[in-house]
């Protein structure tokens, strides 16, 4: 029987009653190995090599991997289909490479699903492929320039601002962001306008705000109302006479559905309607993805197989 490695224990629970017996399907639990946090994990003089070490955690997992492949001697990587997932699965094959648990003569695949059905798993496993070299590439680079931008800078910073927390490839440029932002807010010389508006009411008793946009023959742009003095000459100019429907136009109009989501709306929408901030929104999207009830939330593209 082949082995199947996801990442989660919920996913394959889900994988596995979607396999059948035919197949051994185990979690990795995330990723497997990591750059350990002292200095030389990104030789920086030797073509950026990179020295990686499999996580306390992760030990019993990659050995219960191990074990499975004593008995069924063929593994296919079903990890989640992006940069991070294809990165754990290469993690994966080198570490058991290291371990002997495979071989040059072991049949090692890798199978990619956007959705957790019984459609999606089943085709997936009838198209395999090699890992993704130039996407783990990628990861490479980004985990590289974690390590040297965090693991460098954050001591630096600690020490210039006492209490600061830490510098990240990220978060940093992130910060330098919102901070050139916040000197342009407080940089702002506020100018005051007014408008005017009127609750009118139709003869059926349907009540309407309208918005003041003429006056005295001229189209008011934002700041010709500059000071509450001339607000209330407007004022007075509309309740000095009665007002009248020039004209009624009726337009037909037509309204698209929203697109799904990506993961940046799925992360406002779920901030806006229920107040979640994006580390609840993201646990909650991965447990109904594991359940098969979503597809894959971590995209930025909207496209959606027609089963889904």
């Amino acid at each position: 029987m082949p082995v199947v490695v996801v990442e989660s224990p919920a996913k394959a629970k889900t994988i596995n009653k979607y396999l059948g017996d035919n197949y051994t399907v185990l979690a990795s639990y995330g990723h497997v190995r990591d750059l350990p946090p002292k200095n030389g994990s990104v030789d920086t003089e030797n073509g950026f090599e990179m020295l990686w070490e499999i996580g306390s955690d992760s030990k019993k997992h990659v050995k219960a991997i191990t074990d499975a492949l004593k008995n069924d001697n063929e593994l296919i990587l079903a990890t989640d289909p992006d940069r991070e997932g294809e990165a754990i699965s290469w993690h994966l094959q080198e570490a058991l490479t290291k371990r002997k648990a495979i071989n040059k003569d072991t049949p090692v695949s890798r199978v990619v699903f956007n959705a957790i059905t019984k459609t999606a798993v089943t085709e997936a496993m009838k198209n395999p492929r090699q890992v993704d070299m130039p996407l783990v590439e990628a990861y490479l680079a980004r985990r590289a320039l974690d390590y040297l931008v965090g693991f460098n800078l954050s001591p630096v910073l600690w020490r210039k601002l006492p209490g600061a927390k830490s510098a990240g490839r990220v978060q940093s440029v992130c910060l330098r962001i919102l901070t050139e932002r916040e000197m342009e807010i407080e940089a702002f010389n506020a100018r005051e306008f007014w408008s005017v508006k009127a609750l009118l009411a139709t003869p059926r008793g349907q009540e309407f705000e309208a918005r003041l946009t003429h006056l005295a023959g001229k189209k008011l742009e934002r700041y010709d109302l500059e000071n509450a003095t001339q607000a209330e000459l407007a004022e007075q100019a509309i309740n000095s006479r009665d007002l009248t429907i020039q004209s009624v136009e009726a337009k037909p109009g037509t309204r698209n559905p929203s697109p799904p989501f990506m993961t940046s709306t799925l992360q406002q929408e779920a901030s806006r309607k229920f107040g979640m901030g994006a580390r609840q929104t993201m646990s909650t999207a991965q447990r109904l993805y594991e359940a098969g009830l979503i597809t894959y939330m971590r995209t930025d593209g909207i496209d959606m197989a027609p089963e889904a």
